[in-house]
């Protein structure tokens, strides 16, 4: 279990402009990111012991970041795509 919170970017430090541009232009991204950032900040609360859960409440929230984290790293590749 890893108590080291997984913020944007350090998932894609080499995409921090790419992330940037996404953020301040496509409402849809900025979206998709805060709710990435309010489930990543819940699971380091949980796994640092600050907020009690469930096991399986816990297990679920991992599975709905890396869904938001599926979808937030194909709009990186579309961005990165339509900018070459």
């Amino acid at each position: 279990m890893s108590h080291t919170p997984h913020e944007l970017h350090d998932e894609f430090p080499d995409d921090a402009e790419t992330l940037h541009e996404l953020k301040t232009g496509s409402a849809h991204f900025t979206k998709l990111s805060d709710k990435y950032h309010e489930l990543n900040r819940e699971i380091h609360r949980i796994e640092a012991g600050v907020e009690a859960s469930s096991d399986a409440r816990a297990e679920d929230l991992k599975k709905e970041r890396l869904v938001l984290l599926d979808e937030i790293a194909a709009m990186i590749s579309q961005a990165k795509a339509g900018a070459k």
